[in-house]
């Protein structure tokens, strides 16, 4: 599941936060910086003052792992690229990692469950992690809108099931001649 966005927290420990549904439980084993980097290839040029705003691209990703029977690691990828006209600004990029223990959820609730819950637990601390980031390298600290992770999973729903219906509706044939009149 990923988002992106045009845009104008530190490795902790989850305690046992839990929520149970009707049928079962999740809870947060642990979270932590599994990936982190920060470039500033312009620096110190790029940290004048009376430069104007950079244009920030914000990219997203959620990759969810079975890592054991009821558990499942899942990570939020955080990409922040900072540009003025065609240098780069800064580049900043963060994967933060849950441990999460699910037991009792049906298959039908486990995509939502680890696409939509355990991102809503762990972004608040990536989010801090990155406005950390940026200020520690030298500039204001990039304050990410939070993200509702809700809509990007419906969203990624739908764009699914409108590709499904389209390649089902078009023959085999169909497609491929589209394919190659694209290449010409």
């Amino acid at each position: 599941m990923s988002d992106t966005n045009d845009a104008t927290g530190a490795s902790g420990q989850g305690g046992n936060q839990e929520q149970a549904g009707p049928s079962g439980s999740f809870r947060i084993v642990t979270q932590y910086v599994k990936d982190m980097s920060f470039e500033s290839p312009n620096a110190p040029h790029s940290l004048g003052s009376g430069l104007p705003q950079p244009a920030i691209d914000i990219a997203v990703d959620v990759l969810p792992t079975r890592v054991g029977k009821e558990q499942f690691e899942v990570a939020i990828q955080l990409t922040a690229k900072a540009t003025r006209g065609e240098k780069v600004v800064f580049i900043a990029e963060l994967l933060y990692g849950g441990l999460f223990a699910v037991s009792g959820v049906s298959d039908e609730h486990l995509q939502p469950l680890l696409l939509i819950e355990a991102p809503r637990f762990l972004f608040p601390f990536a989010r801090r992690i990155m406005a950390d980031a940026t200020q520690d390298g030298g500039f204001p600290p990039l304050a990410l809108d939070y993200m509702d992770f809700d809509r990007i999973y419906r969203q990624q729903l739908a764009q699914r099931a409108q590709a499904s219906e389209g390649q089902s509706s078009q023959p085999q044939g169909a497609a491929a001649a589209q394919a190659e009149g694209e290449d010409a």
